[in-house]
């Protein structure tokens, strides 16, 4: 079963499906064009199948396709940005309180 990355913008969450069940999220706060992530998890259940991964790319993509920026406060987020630095354009920092422009 391929795995599938949605926003559930009701529960502020980026969630990783395998079929009908929710692996794992990710969760966010939107601010303005800002997508502040602040906490990810995957299900021990999945552990080890690259569905952290996954998750991070997809919900990534979609934030670029949708052109927004991103602040990573949680780890996973920075981390995955940080190994992956295609998405580090995307990056506003937390300590700048300004609406991010989207530009």
């Amino acid at each position: 079963m391929k795995p599938q990355v949605r926003d559930n913008p009701d529960a502020h969450r980026y969630e990783v499906l395998l079929g009908d069940v929710v692996a794992g999220y990710s969760e966010y706060r939107r601010l303005g064009v800002r997508i502040v992530f602040t906490h990810t998890l995957v299900d021990p259940a999945f552990a080890g199948q690259g569905l952290g991964s996954r998750l991070a790319a997809g919900a990534l993509d979609d934030v670029r396709a949708r052109g927004l920026k991103v602040t990573p406060i949680c780890p996973f987020m920075a981390a995955y940005i940080k190994r992956h630095p295609a998405y580090a354009d995307l990056v506003v920092d937390r300590r700048d309180s300004r609406p991010a422009s989207g530009t």
